[in-house]
């Protein structure tokens, strides 16, 4: 307990007097759930998982609960128990704002706290590589310099609470098909030019107490079980200090303890409890070094120490909690997140002349919509009618998460606030031709589209299910000033697009999403966001026509070949020459900006100097962002720097952003190092990934980086 020593320091002390059998009972716990027969031990919460502590020496047990979006309550097994749902991980993404993403962390880290919570299961980073997998939702875009700047801002939020974030999931989870068993097959160097760098960010930024492994295989070795992930990578190129969990049903043997895998979660999914008597068997046969079980729990109580968790126990009660205060802090992101995509002839914001408006949507009278699995969160406030359940179809293992959850007020009723003066009706939308007719009476129709995405399963197109394509195309010629409102967990198609007045993509929107959405179309807030993934034309433009596994008649396993490699969405893009629908980085405001005196310095390290101006008649936010389009003679594309602007009408600012010199550098898997040629480098600023107004070329020094 003296903290003037090192969490390393502390937790050597406190490991050297651990017996074997308590070395491996801080290695394995349950799924704290009564699933597979197994009840939860008593006084234990229903949550994710349950690791125990040791009395005798002080550690405390580790009391875990997903997720990245908020604290959820497992088929709300603890009654009455909601909590504040955050808007989706790319509507974080959008805001391009870590302050944003810091105080979301902070916000559902203290929540998690106050309900008796010290090991939160967030910090969700895959890159998004193709926008048919259904857990986008949770992530953040398909940049590793933006998903792993927001990362490291959420989990350094949630652990200045003093209690421990994961990052997750290590690694190239990028789709739901077979994830047991799917084999992500992509050269090394691609790999950590793009996921691995995203992580490696995130790490750096937040420095999250453990890191949790994933499903799905990499070149051949399971991600629980990966040595060169796990030991070469993670432990020894990186030098992660924290523990590696493993997700929660991806433990197929003991000797994932040799490759890299410190603790085994939710054991009970398992086959059997690998790191319970097996492993102290094989730690007392010598076939698992001793060395290395003391290193596993070495681990675990580094992390303890580093974060707080020990010096900080948990409260003996659970803690009173603000959720009106929580409420607007998810508000503000979901403000920051949505992202207007069209606005012809300014027919954003509302004007207040409009007096019949249609507000037309499955659900739109009843709450906004929500992504699907282990990361749903249901609020304090949430409704019967705001559940629905989904039955046991539908291609996913997930059959117990199948119910769509509808949060915060509804769209039409916080459009109802907005507009006093204006009558307000609603429609389902069920019958296109009869949305239609009731839409050529109105003075303004807003549809509102959503797309169901989940854990477990990946969407089979890029389409709005239920009709909803035709839904809007039918509403959208019957009145021209149709406003078209997506939520969505990724990008879609939107055939109907040149025939609306307006889009915007509002995302999944947590616990204030209506509201938030309704300031925007109102002009209460000017739109901010920008995408942080590709909105491709078809399925045409991406790297392959189908999800490895979807197609074919079910396999036990399948591989799927990166042959992008690093070029993820708009590198993509870049690469093949495609013109997408919407490009990484757009997004539009209701007033305008201009950048000028773009100034790039060389040699050693690369920073990007430039003016932005609002030459717009209203206060706004903007985005610049910095791509580096040549590196040493060779074309490529990476954004290298964007910043978040607040502007007052006719304000100038100076953005100055240094380059993460890998951004600029090529990974020699070889030589286990980033190379920087020497030569010309070419940086593009612009609005988004396809916005080119100031160009700048310098040239930097040869350069070599350790990882």
């Amino acid at each position: 307990m003296d903290k003037s020593l090192s969490p390393k320091q502390r937790a050597d002390l406190v490991n050297a007097q651990l017996t074997l059998d308590e070395r491996i009972s801080l290695v394995h716990g349950i799924a704290a759930v009564p699933i597979k027969g197994r009840k939860v031990p008593p006084g234990i919460p229903i949550a994710a998982g349950y690791i125990p502590g040791v009395a005798r020496l002080g550690i405390p047990a580790l009391y875990e609960t997903d997720a990245s979006l908020g604290v959820t309550n497992p088929m709300r097994y603890r009654v009455g128990d909601g909590a504040t749902a955050l808007p989706s991980g790319l509507s974080l993404a959008a805001t391009f704002n870590p302050d944003i993403a810091y105080a979301g962390g902070k916000m559902i880290g203290a929540e998690a706290r106050a309900k008796g919570f010290n090991v939160l299961l967030a910090g969700g980073v895959n890159l998004t590589r193709d926008p048919r997998a259904g857990r986008n939702f949770e992530y953040l875009g398909e940049d590793p310099l933006l998903a792993g700047l927001l990362a490291g801002a959420s989990i350094r939020g949630i652990q200045s609470n003093n209690i421990v974030s994961t990052i997750k999931h290590f690694a190239l989870n990028d789709q739901e098909t077979l994830r047991h068993s799917v084999n992500e097959r992509i050269e090394e160097g691609a790999l950590r030019e793009s996921d691995l760098l995203a992580f490696e960010i995130g790490i750096e930024q937040g420095r999250p107490g453990s890191v949790m492994c994933a499903y799905n295989l990499v070149e051949g070795a399971q991600a629980c079980g990966n040595d060169f992930l796990l030991n070469r990578v993670l432990k020894s190129d990186w030098s992660y200090p924290g523990w590696v969990m493993s997700d929660w049903g991806a433990v197929y043997a003991t000797d994932f303890a040799v490759k890299g895998l410190d603790q085994q979660s939710g054991e009970q999914i398992d086959k059997q409890v690998w790191f319970g008597a097996p492993l102290k068997a094989a730690v007392q046969a010598g076939s698992v070094p001793a060395a290395r079980l003391n290193d596993m729990t070495g681990r675990i109580l580094h992390a303890m120490f580093a974060t707080g968790l020990i010096d900080h126990p948990l409260p003996p009660k659970k803690m009173s909690i603000d959720y009106a205060a929580n409420r607007r802090i998810a508000e503000k992101a979901e403000q920051e997140g949505i992202v207007l995509l069209r606005n012809r002839d300014g027919a954003l914001p509302l004007a207040a002349s409009a007096k019949k408006i249609l507000v037309i949507g499955h659900y739109a009278d009843r709450g906004m919509m929500s992504g699907g699995g282990s990361s749903q969160v249901f609020s304090p406030d949430v409704t019967a009618k705001q559940i629905i359940e989904l039955g046991t179809g539908g291609r996913t293992e997930m059959v117990a998460w199948r119910r769509m959850v509808l949060q915060g007020p509804s769209p039409y009723d916080s459009i109802r606030t907005r507009a006093p003066g204006a009558t307000v009706e609603f429609d389902d939308g069920q019958y296109s031709a009869a949305a239609a007719a009731r839409a050529k009476k109105a003075d303004v129709v807003i549809v509102f589209a959503s797309k169901w995405m989940a854990e477990g399963a990946d969407a089979p197109d890029l389409t709005l299910p239920d009709g909803q394509d035709e839904l809007i195309a039918a509403v959208a010629t019957a009145n021209p000033n149709t406003i078209v409102v997506l939520e969505t967990g990724g990008p879609v198609v939107m055939p109907w697009l040149d025939r609306t007045a307006g889009v915007l993509e509002a995302w999944y929107g947590g616990a204030a999403g209506g509201d938030a959405v309704a300031d925007v179309l109102f002009g209460r807030i000017v739109p901010s966001g920008r995408l942080p993934m590709t909105f491709p034309r078809s399925v045409q433009q991406l790297p392959r026509m189908d999800i490895a596994g979807m197609s074919s008649a079910p396999l036990a396993s399948v591989d799927a070949d990166h042959d992008e490699g690093a070029d993820v969405g708009y590198r993509y893009i870049a690469k093949t020459g495609h013109e997408p629908l919407f490009p990484f980085g757009f997004g539009l405001s209701y007033t305008r900006f201009d950048y000028s005196g773009l100034k790039l310095q060389g040699g050693r390290t690369m920073t990007v100097t430039f003016d932005v101006t609002n030459v717009g008649d209203r206060a706004g936010m903007d985005v610049p962002q910095a791509y580096l389009t040549q590196a040493g003679g060779k074309a490529v594309k990476r954004l290298v720097g964007f910043q978040k602007v607040a502007l007052a009408p006719g304000e100038k600012k100076q953005v100055t952003l240094t380059v993460d010199s890998r951004l600029l550098a090529n990974f020699d898997a070889a030589a286990r190092r980033w190379s920087v040629p020497a030569g010309a480098y070419r940086v593009v600023v612009g609005a988004s990934s396809a916005d080119r107004r100031l160009e700048e070329t310098t040239n930097m020094e040869a350069a070599f980086i350790k990882p």
